[in-house]
């Protein structure tokens, strides 16, 4: 113990590990390149915030620019002026994408977990199964005729949560995770003390997928948020409009408004007598990504621990 104290003590092998512990010139080099990296991905961001600020004729005269010749708030106000049909589609995009993810983060872990089972008698048969979807698809058309037309699902929000809520490779990503992360002996160990395969994996084996689950659960939520292409070719009430498909819409109205040659005088008045067709475009990217990206950082160490052992191992 003395000995291994004075060798921990000795003054040059405490200067070598200092030396070894201090970041090389490489390291430096490496953090700058990543440095201008993070500011050439953060700078097209920061024009969308301050073109969404912009004044309109600033942009037509001088281009999209970090420095405008004026500001303005009239693209933000015009897009906030739909007030309870914009807190109405937050209110639905929300839903749509708590429900959406939670189902499908059920529903790809079970079919993970029944896919990693070495006596699960159909495990060859489902593996085929999730598949076939990923090479071979029906379209749009097909789609369409199914849900609208076997399904009745016309007009329902749950066409927008339940077909996207399985995808093959979340469920090829948290079987391979389960694989390679989380030990057998630990399923064999509560089968002998009489848990079954619920129980099993609730309690077990769910608990030890947070970072899978975390992964699999970011994607989908981004997808289930920006998704506005099926909400426009299934939803027709006002009241089940998601975010997205209202911002199209807003920009769409902008856009017939600039080619139109006879606008009413009470619209260009709301407007401040310009349309903001630039800037409300702007707008709208800042409000539909705004959410996503302030969640996003809790998810990061998650996410890259989940892609990472769910992805490249195995």
């Amino acid at each position: 113990m003395a000995k291994e104290k004075m060798i921990t003590n000795d003054p040059e092998i405490l200067r070598m590990a200092k030396k070894h512990k201090r970041p090389g010139p490489g390291q430096y080099i490496l953090g700058f390149f990543l440095l201008i990296y993070t500011l050439f991905c953060f700078l097209p961001f920061l024009l969308v915030v301050i073109s969404a600020f912009s004044d309109e004729s600033s942009i037509l005269n001088k281009g999209f620019s970090y420095f405008p010749d004026a500001w303005s708030t009239t693209a933000m106000t015009s897009v906030f002026k739909y007030g309870k049909q914009l807190i109405r589609s937050y209110g639905v995009t929300i839903f749509i994408t708590v429900l959406g993810t939670f189902t499908g983060l059920m529903l790809q872990s079970m079919y993970a977990y029944a896919l990693t089972r070495p006596d699960f008698q159909l495990k060859k048969l489902l593996n085929i199964w999730i598949i076939i979807p990923m090479l071979f698809q029906g379209g749009m058309l097909s789609a369409y005729l199914i849900f609208t037309g076997w399904y009745h699902l016309k007009d329902n929000l749950f066409l927008l949560i339940v077909p996207p809520s399985v995808g093959t490779m979340n469920i090829i990503i948290m079987r391979t995770y389960i694989a390679n992360s989380i030990p057998n002996e630990l399923n064999e160990a509560a089968k002998i003390d009489g848990a079954g395969d619920y129980r099993t994996f609730f309690q077990i084996t769910l608990p030890l997928m947070k970072p899978s689950l975390a992964a699999v659960g970011f994607m989908m939520a981004t997808g289930f948020w920006n998704e506005w292409q099926s909400a426009l070719i299934y939803i027709d009430s006002p009241k089940k409009k998601p975010l997205q498909l209202l911002l199209v819409n807003i920009q769409k109205n902008i856009e017939m408004l600039m080619n139109s040659k006879d606008i009413p005088p009470e619209v260009m008045a709301i407007m401040g007598n310009k349309l903001p067709g630039n800037t409300i475009t702007m707008a709208t990217v800042l409000v539909v990504v705004g959410p996503i990206l302030a969640v996003s950082p809790s998810f990061q160490k998650y996410f890259i621990k989940g892609l990472t052992v769910g992805s490249v191992k195995g």
